[in-house]
């Protein structure tokens, strides 16, 4: 199966590209390359629609990972799926996606004010969480000023490369301790917040914190002996 380009890594703001249809699966259809995010890292896969020169359109319900670096995008029910070689407009629901990446650079901040190793986490367009490994208490009003803090100072964003060597010789990167950075492609994006966080991440990022807004933590939930579940939403 041929990879798709992933055009969200050099610019999580595209939402919508011209593609040709690579290959068409029981799954769904693989494009040349995509404005898509999959499922992945807690983030939800992309929704919208692919559109061909003739009118027809197929709903695109979820995105996924597929084999050997191609994306696969899900199909609703509908018009005969596209052919092999068809060109398209791959267009994303924009307001579900903004949101996904307003909330996942939200708990890149969660994560630089509670500084302990984590075991998990999850992203809707509503509302997020962190599972952090710690038996200490954890004060929601102090943990929802911190983080409105950052991002009222309206942070830049950035993302830089560094290869598999590289993250091998600053293990202190890796704050996930249930899901490694995917090694293998020669290269890792880490997200960089100066002077606030980095780490690995292939997600969609806002390109400032400012964007991510207001926020609050509603709830933190024992979930084990060693284990704080923190959750987020948008105030």
């Amino acid at each position: 199966m041929p990879p798709t380009e992933p055009l969200f890594q050099q610019d999580a703001y595209l939402r919508e590209c011209d593609a040709r249809i690579v290959d068409v699966l029981p799954a769904g259809v693989v494009l040349d390359r995509t404005v898509f995010y999959p499922l992945g890292g807690g983030q939800p896969g992309d929704t919208g629609a692919l559109r061909a020169a003739d009118g027809r359109e197929w709903r695109v319900q979820d995105t996924r990972k597929g084999e050997a670096g191609a994306i696969v995008h899900v199909l609703a029910s509908g018009p005969v799926a596209p052919a092999v070689g068809e060109p398209v407009v791959a267009v994303l629901d924009w307001d579900r996606r903004h949101a996904h990446m307003r909330m996942h650079s939200c708990l890149h901040l969660l994560g630089s004010v509670l500084r302990y190793g984590v075991t998990g986490g999850q992203i809707t367009a509503e509302k997020g969480r962190l599972d952090f490994d710690t038996q200490e208490d954890i004060d929601p009003g102090r943990v929802t000023e911190a983080v409105n803090a950052l991002i009222a100072a309206d942070h830049a964003t950035r993302s830089s490369w560094i290869t598999d060597e590289d993250l091998d010789r600053q293990p202190e990167l890796i704050r996930t301790m249930s899901v490694q950075p995917p090694r293998g492609a020669g290269r890792i994006r880490l997200l960089d917040i100066p002077g606030v966080d980095l780490q690995p991440c292939g997600g969609t990022h806002v390109a400032r914190t400012g964007e991510i807004g207001p926020i609050a933590v509603t709830k933190v939930e024992n979930k084990g002996r060693h284990n704080k579940r923190v959750y987020v939403a948008f105030a």
